[in-house]
């Protein structure tokens, strides 16, 4: 043993005895150093990696290797009919099965095809009710099979009406099991601490659509309907499940790639993607390693899809405000992609670890583009993830302190949706470049991300042992690592250190929005801000920074006592409106909703509704949330309203979080 080997052994022997930890438990993260240690002591879970609390199974007493799923679609009764089936090894002496549930009509249990007892323990308020199967055999290894309806209590399925969709003839069903919604889809370990790989077999008389691959031809079953076989061979986690079913058609994207959506609109999604698909996954292996799961499919979800994307394997979910006509929204489809190494491949074993999953698909996200593009343009997104990050740490007000921190604490088991923030994602990215500038930038830092995801692949980890490995990895790098502030980026609430971003593409954005407020203070005439200002001042704008001058010029309210609700502020307003028409009449949701947001800051009420009635045309939670607060803050009535019109639009996860947003 090495001097320094021997000085950190006795290092942590006199932490474990101070802080009354067995010694064992950080034997279980060797590589990590004894400064580091300090910071991770009173956070060290008693077992590696940490158990997740938003599960009522007891999926640590188990291994799965293979799940079945036999389902037939009912849009008659806007329910999923069917059985699940495990095959399990049992790795503890238990005597039952305990899986999660919520809002299921669970009809009868099978171990090794013998029905067998089932109770149900209590309903919890967030986390649905545990299922408990007993076990009467003394195996091993047995099968398990549930017999199962979902209700219209689930959260995990929208079933739309024909006039919900965009071709209005037929209905349409999709899933959205992330985080922990698939226990409202199927009776499962509802845990993205375990795996398994699936099988999925769907009776439906419209086309289906699952993340997995498509195993032969369709065939007739009776009548209209027809059994959809598909395989997944890569194991996933629950809330990686995911099926479509409507009227779907596909078109070719690239050598590995289809888009998918209503025929009405296919050329459109089409045109969006096809640039760019086999461009995002070449650079993702060369910064990686070899794409994983063969197909990479996207299929463009009605309005009411709740997030930009769903990272859902071979079949990522997205929503149709990438449809933008110029393919300034397609690093949305670069971030889903890198999901399938950081996310589908490498897992965060709990939701308090959420960071591992997103904050490395944004890194890598942002990588892609950055070679794609350029380096500036990289900088460029994390200067837009930033102002995310600020914006959505001021709106949790109180109760930042609790869910801005990057390693959660849901161990009270509150609802992993409730957390949900851009935190993960832009603190995680900002961690994650700081350590690639602080190690020494590319060179040093890309060997770690193929060791990384290679270690973990198929695997679930948490933080810590994320950084026993970055530390073992980089050994002769220690002093380097340690002079990051741990405790501040993983558990201090609030903004992290900010990185330095290279600024080049952002201050003639800057620059812009500072004129804008200088000369709409100097009580302005509508003849001088016509002459100030022209189109060509944003003409030659790249995608990313047309957010920031719009960002900015709300960031500027209140500044040195400026305000868009002052006479020369509404008269700027007024201006820009005319000279910068291609905001107002944009199809980019990222503008758009931008510009709404300007207007709403300087009370112009003719957008009143105009924000309202574009609220009927959106589902994503990152416009809807923020847009119902700002129309609460300048009409409460309307936005109530509105959102009692267009409620049952939304995805039900969404509703949930408008009406707390709402206070209803």
């Amino acid at each position: 043993m090495t001097l320094v080997r021997i000085a950190r052994f006795l290092h942590r022997k006199s932490l474990n005895l101070h802080r009354g930890y067995s010694t064992m438990v950080l034997d279980k993260y060797p590589n990590i150093s004894p400064k580091l240690a300090k910071v991770l002591l009173p956070h060290l879970p008693k077992s590696s990696p940490e158990l997740d609390y938003s599960t009522l199974s007891n999926y640590h007493n188990f291994k799965i290797t293979k799940t079945t799923l036999d389902l037939e679609v009912s849009f008659d009764k806007k329910a999923l009919i069917g059985q699940v089936g495990y095959q399990i090894s049992r790795l503890s002496a238990v005597e039952s099965v305990i899986l999660d549930t919520a809002h299921l009509d669970v009809k009868a249990a099978y171990v090794n095809g013998r029905a067998v007892d089932f109770t149900f323990g209590t309903k919890h308020e967030t986390l649905g009710t545990p299922l408990i199967v007993s076990l009467p055999e003394t195996a091993s290894l047995f099968t398990i099979s549930i017999d199962f309806e979902t209700t219209a209590g689930g959260t995990a399925l929208q079933w739309l009406d024909p006039p919900q969709t965009d071709g209005g003839k037929l209905p349409y069903l999709f899933s959205q099991c992330e985080p922990i919604h698939a226990r409202s889809f199927f009776p499962c370990f509802d845990t993205p601490s375990i795996k398994s790989t699936y099988a999925y077999n769907v009776t439906s008389p419209l086309p289906v659509l699952v993340a997995a691959r498509a195993v032969g031809e369709p065939e007739a079953v009776s009548g209209d309907r027809k059994l959809y076989k598909f395989e997944q061979p890569v194991p996933i986690p629950s809330y990686l499940v995911a099926m479509a079913a409507g009227d779907l058609v596909g078109a070719r994207a690239g050598p590995r790639s289809q888009v998918f959506s209503e025929p009405c609109v296919i050329d459109r999604c089409t045109y969006e993607f096809e640039k760019d698909m086999e461009n995002f996954i070449e650079t993702a292996e060369k910064l990686v390693f070899d794409y994983e799961w063969e197909t990479y499919n996207v299929l463009v979800l009605n309005r009411a899809m709740p997030f930009g994307g769903m990272e859902n394997p071979n079949m990522t979910f997205v929503t149709p405000t990438l449809i933008s006509g110029n393919r300034e929204n397609v690093d949305v489809i670069a971030h889903e992609l890198a999901h399938s190494w950081a996310g589908n491949l490498v897992t965060n074993c709990s939701w308090d670890h959420f960071w591992l999953n997103e904050g490395w698909t944004v890194y890598l996200e942002r990588r892609i583009m950055g070679a794609l593009h350029g380096e500036q343009t990289r900088h460029l997104s994390a200067i837009v993830g930033w102002t995310d990050l600020e914006n959505s740490i001021r709106a949790m007000g109180k109760s930042a302190e609790r869910f801005s921190t990057l390693v959660q604490d849901l161990k009270d088991q509150t609802h992993p949706d409730d957390a949900f923030s851009s935190v993960p994602y832009e603190k995680g990215f900002c961690l994650l470049y700081t350590l690639e500038q602080t190690l020494g930038g590319f060179e040093v830092f890309d060997p770690f991300l193929s060791f990384y995801f290679s270690k973990y692949k198929y695997k679930s980890l948490d933080t810590f042992e994320f950084l026993d490995t970055l530390y073992g990895f980089f050994s002769d790098k220690t002093e380097l690592l340690d002079s990051i502030d741990w405790n501040t980026w993983l558990y201090a609430p609030g903004l992290p250190p900010k990185p330095k971003f290279d600024t080049t593409l952002v201050d003639e954005c800057y620059s812009l929005a500072q004129k804008w407020v200088k000369v709409s203070s100097e009580n302005p005439t509508k003849k001088l801000l016509t002459e100030q200002f022209s189109a060509k001042d944003i003409a030659h704008f790249k995608g990313n920074q047309n957010e920031v001058f719009l960002d900015t010029l709300v960031a500027l309210e209140g500044v040195h006592g400026f305000s868009w609700a002052s006479e020369g502020g509404q008269l700027a307003l007024s201006v820009m409106e005319s000279v910068y028409s291609y905001y107002a009449k944009t199809q980019n949701a990222e503008y758009l909703y931008r510009w709404l947001r300007l207007q709403l800051t300087g009370r112009v009420t003719s957008y009143y509704t105009e924000l309202a009635d574009w609220l009927g045309t959106v589902g994503r939670m990152k416009f809807v949330r923020p847009a119902y607060v700002l129309l609460d803050r300048v009409d409460r009535d309307l936005a109530i309203a509105t959102f009692r019109k267009y409620e049952m639009s939304y995805h039900p996860i969404c509703r949930s979080q408008v009406k707390k947003d709402l206070g209803l």
